[in-house]
């Protein structure tokens, strides 16, 4: 590898010698991971915490190859670049940069370094900063393909983000918005529908109100054209209801519960997939949108049992990990 600065020999880094609850997530030293030909060794600044994660933790899902004790937990997030391999071509020795990674399953995001694939990081756009970056990683990517790709949403319709101010949501949001479509979203308490309508939300409806449908009746006369559903359950079939026929319903694969399928219209669910084509799309649509990127709580690396115990609560945004702060230029 090729690098302008000498390196420790170990890390920090938040893993977990067993599954479990997020009380066996603690600090362990660990060996810098050594960059391949082809990947690119990040300094991380900050870390994306996800329900995800917390189902690797747990063990209840475990992604492919075998994996070692102790695991570093985290699938994405945002840093810079320090060292490379000899055939990387697309980054530079300090290049800002985020990553989404969920194959490795050793070398996760919780961690003061991370070697990635060249092709499953991006520079960092330049409206976003290291926390927001590190946020906007995994859940800008599943946002952005299930507006753009699954639900292809257009000028005028009238889409449903069943679920719009989680991590996925609040970003949803403001995709669907820039395509000038009518956007109507799911929130409940009165922060969450603050937020929500500040993104461009046209209406928020809360999902466990009774009135639901009397709401979705009052706003979608004529009917939806498409949903977003990033959560499932009983409120949501509600709002199916309203589906026109031949619309479009989009969810990410592994919310609970998936949609009943109907005849009606087409479920279909996705995974976020992470490449060049796909990050320098997402640029784009972040440069469009004007994107903000709501924050939950940020936590120090040492914290992250208790980000992960946050995750059990009515999470508004995101929640990331700060590993360690931008250096002040010296002027």
């Amino acid at each position: 590898m090729t690098a302008r600065t000498v390196f420790p020999t170990s890390m920090r880094a938040a893993a977990i010698a067993r599954y479990g609850p997020p009380s066996v997530i603690t600090v362990h030293t660990l060996p810098i991971p050594q960059p391949g030909p082809r990947q690119i060794l990040i300094a991380l600044r900050a870390a994306g915490v996800g329900s995800w994660d917390e189902s690797i933790r747990d063990g209840s899902w475990r992604p492919a190859g075998r994996s070692k004790f102790p695991r570093i937990l985290g699938t994405d997030g945002a840093g810079v670049v320090v060292a490379k391999g000899a055939r990387v071509r697309r980054f530079r020795i300090g290049d800002r940069a985020y990553a989404y990674d969920s194959d490795d399953p050793n070398g996760g995001f919780y961690a003061e370094y991370v070697a990635v694939d060249e092709g499953k990081a991006a520079r960092v756009p330049d409206r976003l900063n290291d926390l927001q970056a590190a946020a906007a990683a995994v859940t800008g990517l599943t946002a952005h393909q299930g507006v753009d790709d699954v639900l292809k949403v257009r000028q005028g319709e009238t889409v449903l983000i069943f679920g719009a101010s989680g991590a996925v949501g609040t970003i949803a949001v403001q995709f669907a918005k820039r395509h000038g479509a009518r956007v109507l979203a799911t929130a409940s308490g009165r922060r969450a529908t603050i937020l929500v309508r500040r993104l461009g939300a046209d209406a928020v409806i809360d999902a466990r109100s009774r009135n639901i449908s009397d709401r979705l009746r009052e706003l979608a006369p004529d009917g939806l054209d498409a949903v977003l559903a990033l959560a499932g359950g009983d409120e949501l079939e509600r709002c199916l209801d309203f589906l026109r026929d031949g619309g479009r319903i989009a969810h990410p694969n592994g919310i609970e519960t998936e949609p009943k399928p109907r005849r009606k219209f087409r479920i279909r669910g996705y995974d976020a997939e992470g490449g060049p084509r796909q990050f320098a799309r997402l640029a784009r649509a972040i440069r469009q949108a004007k994107l903000s990127v709501p924050l939950a709580a940020v936590y120090p690396l040492g914290g992250a049992a208790a980000a992960h115990r946050r995750l059990h609560d009515h999470v508004i945004g995101r929640i990331v990990l700060r590993i360690r702060r931008a250096r002040r230029r010296r002027t």
